[in-house]
């Protein structure tokens, strides 16, 4: 019998990649003062960027109560899998994991689930959870899965250009890059996801100079997986035509940012994930 693979909303995965590797996806909650809404259920991606730009309060989000988790395992058993990988929200960021990690405690008597922290974010996360995917449908058992993710894990890099500081900040998501708050209103913040963590990772004075040292990043040494996300980002073929020389666009898995990432990383906002390949 096969291993389903689950994740949560963070993934920022195309629906059309969703339903094709029959992925589950539990998701975060992101609440407009006293208005809970369900992150891809029910608050649209495009929905969620509409009303961002209309509301002065940060909205805020909330990781999923554990039985979001116990429904989704629940369901993978009963769809016939004798397995599940769950792959989940960097734990220095969100409470999803321990969600999750709750969760499979209490189906451990109907399903056994293994729990990973992706230590990332948005398509950094989505990626990891591609490649279970496949493997999944490959037959690979959960063991090999958990290997392979974590090894792939180790590999993943994901950089952002926001187009301010504010967001994280309000939501208490800065991490590392606190450093960069004395210039916020003069700088283009460049973000790194490094070990789960929002760092540092420079700054410019132009949004062209932000795409550029994006880049840069992916240019620095060969890669693999690559993937470009964004939210509301206008400049998104610019920067897609940027990279092309490096890695043809078809190559590219294009994500747009979700409410649960777009919470806290603000309109703007564009980034790409890879993965540094592996030594011949």
């Amino acid at each position: 019998m096969p291993v389903h693979v689950i994740t949560d909303s963070g993934c920022d995965l195309p629906d059309e990649l969703v339903a094709k590797w029959n992925i589950r996806v539990v998701p975060l909650s992101i609440r407009f003062g006293a208005e809970e809404l369900l992150d891809r259920e029910q608050l649209a991606t495009d929905a969620f960027w509409e009303r961002l730009r209309e509301v002065t309060d940060l909205p805020e989000t909330a990781a999923p109560a554990p039985g979001r988790f116990v429904d989704a395992f629940r369901a993978a058993a009963q769809g016939g899998a004798d397995a599940g990988v769950c792959i989940n929200l960097s734990s220095a960021l969100s409470a999803t994991m321990q969600s999750a990690e709750l969760a499979a405690r209490d189906v451990a008597h109907e399903i056994p689930v293994t729990v990973i922290d992706s230590q990332q974010v948005s398509m950094g996360l989505g990626s990891l959870v591609l490649t279970a995917a496949a493997l999944a449908a490959d037959g690979a058992d959960a063991a090999t899965i958990e290997a392979t993710v974590i090894a792939a894990r180790d590999r993943t890099r994901l950089f952002g250009a926001l187009d301010t500081l504010d967001f994280l900040r309000k939501g208490g998501r800065i991490g590392g890059a606190q450093a960069l708050l004395g210039s916020m209103l003069s700088i283009k913040p460049l973000i790194e996801v490094r070990s789960g963590k929002v760092e540092e990772a420079g700054k410019v004075r132009t949004r062209s100079k932000a795409l550029q040292a994006l880049v840069d990043h992916v240019r620095a040494q060969p890669v693999e997986s690559v993937a470009v996300l964004h939210g509301a980002s206008a400049d998104l073929d610019a920067f897609l035509d940027l990279l092309d020389p490096i890695v043809p666009r078809s190559e590219i898995l294009v994500g747009t940012v979700g409410p649960t990432i777009g919470t806290h990383a603000g309109p703007g906002v564009i980034g790409v994930s890879f993965r540094v390949a592996e030594p011949s």
